[in-house]
Formats: structure tokens, C-alpha cells, sequence
């Protein structure tokens, strides 16, 4: 299987419908070969849903969501900074949704058929704590291995790293347990000791892809150190 509906019902997050859809590919060159999952608003579009705020069912309170606006000439959110593209895979996903492009993949056997033997990501846009912890559990049951970043405190630090704001919030993460992934301004604002450059990164050379890198896994993984990227 290439990809699946692996969820499709209320987030966790304020109850709207969403829909978890995973899709395999090679196509980025920054992960590489990854089963990429993307969680939505089964309901409307992600440009609608940023432009009204409809988001927050799969984005929660993250910061880069950026202002609701009902001014017409705005296709999305005002001062939106999040990295992803919302017209682009998104968007691409949402309509390949409604025109019944993706298979029913919402059962133990399929979910685990996906990400058997796989790089999975989650998230790769929307916050995975919107979705059951159990469909990732089943997704990731015989998975090569996985990246997780989520914006809600607490949300599964042993598979998911925790997106960090400031160094502020990144120093009550660590001193609760949690790896961080945080974004910053200048490679000097990396704390030695605490943090390292992302491998994958342009300050980095890209000398790994994060298929190969496996440093975004939270707690599942051996390195004790938290990942910083520059703002781009």
C-alpha cells in the first residue's frame, strides 16, 4: 500500500471532523523516502480552515497558525509563519480526499501494511496529538523508524519531539523529560550541551536526510540531545 485514510473522524483537539491521511513518498528531498501522513479538516479546506481559524482542530494553540481573517482578498491566516505550504501538499491531499483518491486504510492490519518497513513521519502537517494515540501505535508497530513534532505539552514524549517556542520553554521541557525541536534565529542561540544542529539542515550542509538521521523520534531514540534548526 502507497497510502490510506488511517483516521477519519473527531479530533481530539475541539471535536470538528478530520481525516488522517498517509501517503508514500520520495519526492522531498530534505526526509527522503517517507511515508508522510497529513492530518486535515475533512470539511473544508486548508486554506479555508486557516483563513477562519478551523485550524485549530488540527493545529491547536501553535503559535505559526497565525491571525483568523475575514478580509477577502486573503487566501489564509494573516501572519502565518508555519514552514508548510498550505497550497501545495495539503491542499493537493485535501482535493485527491474528496475525489475518493485514497483507500480506506482505517484497521490495525492496514495501518501497520503502511508503515511496515518505512521511515513514517507524523505529522507532516497538523499535529499528531489531534488524532488517537492508538492509530499511531498501529502505524508505527513495524516501522523502519519515525519523526514526530507536536505543539501540545505533553503529548507523547516517547515518540513525538516537543516543539519549543523559546529557550524558555525548551529548559521546562527538558527538565520534564522531553526532547525538544525548536527554531531559531542564529546558530548561536543553539544551547551547547542541550542541542545540536539539525543534520538536515542548509547551516549543516545537508549531509543526511532525516530518513537516514533518525534524531526526531522523542524519547524512542538513543541520543539524549534536542534538535535546533534556523528559521527559514
Amino acid at each position: 500500500m502507497k497510502s490510506g485514510i488511517i483516521y477519519k473522524g473527531q479530533s481530539l483537539l475541539d471535536g470538528k471532523p478530520v481525516v488522517a491521511i498517509a501517503t508514500y513518498s520520495d519526492r522531498n528531498t530534505k526526509t527522503g523516502k517517507v511515508l508522510q501522513t497529513y492530518i486535515i479538516r475533512s470539511d473544508i479546506s486548508p486554506l479555508d480552515a486557516s483563513k477562519t481559524g478551523a485550524d485549530f482542530s488540527i493545529c491547536g494553540d501553535c503559535k505559526f497558525r497565525g491571525t483568523p481573517t475575514e478580509d477577502p482578498k486573503r487566501k489564509q491566516a494573516v501572519k502565518r509563519d508555519c514552514y508548510v505550504n498550505l497550497g501545495q501538499g495539503p491542499t493537493i491531499v485535501y482535493k485527491s480526499f474528496l475525489r475518493g483518491t485514497y483507500p480506506m486504510a482505517d484497521n490495525r492490519g492496514d495501518r501497520m501494511t503502511l508503515g511496515a518497513g518505512r521511515v513514517v513521519r507524523l505529522g507532516t502537517y497538523g499535529d499528531p496529538a489531534a488524532i488517537p494515540s492508538w492509530v499511531w501505535d498501529q502505524l508505527l508497530t513495524s516501522c523502519a523508524t519515525h519523526l514526530a513534532y507536536t505543539h501540545q505539552s505533553g503529548f507523547r514524549p516517547d515518540i513525538a519531539m516537543q516543539s519549543a517556542d523559546t529557550k524558555a520553554q525548551a529548559v521546562a521541557h527538558w527538565n520534564n523529560g522531553r526532547r525538544t525541536f525548536r527554531v531559531i534565529t542564529d546558530l548561536g542561540d543553539i544551547v551547547k550541551g542541550k542541542e545540536i544542529l539539525c543534520p538536515a539542515s542548509k547551516e549543516a550542509g545537508r549531509r543526511v536526510q532525516c530518513n537516514a538521521c533518525k534524531l526526531c523520534g522523542g524519547n524512542s531514540t538513543n541520543s539524549p540531545k534536542s534538535i535546533a534548526i534556523v528559521q527559514h
